[in-house]
């Protein structure tokens, strides 16, 4: 896929990875649709950003666990933007919960994490599906983790959530072709200001760089790189590629 002149649609676009995947694309000629639920300011900096690398660019406003803000956010992004080839979904929550501490997981926790993560990734897909077979086919990237590979993070529900999303990546890749292809990217830690505002977030860091063969943690333009691979990758679907500089590797 040439992505000049294209229009991609990234959830929770505004900060961290998100917004590093919109400037990515718009350095390469592609329109963005920079959604937001609370950081409407970042989101608005980011779409502004964008245009002033040549591309048309909005802010959209939309929680993604509810269907009707959904289909409304690609309902206005392809009246705005003219068609939509790419969909990013980026967008995703957690709680920090011990494993052992079961009896911490409650109710909300599993549907907050499951309703966004999840959920929200399917009413995103799912609405952006018959824009994206239209003008030659497009794209989805599902921003996962490998928490959902391999089986640790900040929470059960998290990482199950994540897992769920690396599943479904696969079943919608076989359903959707050829028309669209589906892939996933499963970031390890990725250094943004969601982590730095943590408390012992050096000492974080510092374990997550060491715990890696590449001695290094993810900065939001690794992750943004591979979603520009993938966007552009016309004979890769169904995958979920890890960006963890081998900590899974590890011996």
């Amino acid at each position: 896929m040439d992505l000049q002149g294209k229009v991609a649609l990234i959830t929770g676009g505004g900060v961290g990875t998100g917004r590093a995947a919109v400037l990515d694309l718009a350095r390469r000629g592609c329109n963005v649709a920079v959604n937001y639920s609370r950081s409407e300011k970042e989101a608005t900096e980011t779409a502004a950003n964008a245009e002033a690398l040549g591309v048309r660019a909005i802010a959209v406003g939309a929680d993604v666990r509810d269907d009707a803000q959904v289909r409304a956010m690609t309902d206005r992004t392809i009246a705005e933007l003219g068609r939509l080839d790419i969909l990013v979904n980026n967008a995703g929550i957690t709680r920090h919960i011990d494993h052992a501490d079961l009896e911490g997981v409650d109710d909300e926790a599993w549907d907050l994490i499951f309703e966004t993560n999840l959920r929200g990734t399917f009413y995103c897909s799912r609405a952006a599906v018959p824009a994206l077979r239209e003008d030659g086919g497009g794209t989805i990237i599902n921003i996962s983790s490998v928490a959902g590979v391999y089986a640790m993070g900040s929470s059960i529900p998290y990482c199950a959530s994540k897992a769920a999303i690396n599943n479904m990546t696969v079943t919608m890749a076989r359903a959707l072709a050829p028309e669209i292809r589906v892939n996933a990217i499963a970031p390890g830690f990725i250094d943004t200001r969601w982590w730095s505002e943590r408390e012992h977030y050096e000492v974080i860091k510092e374990f997550a760089a060491a715990a890696a063969p590449l001695q290094a943690v993810c900065m939001p333009e690794d992750v943004s790189k591979v979603v520009i691979d993938l966007a552009t990758s016309d004979l890769v679907t169904g995958q979920v590629l890890v960006v963890d500089g081998g900590m899974g590797i590890r011996s």
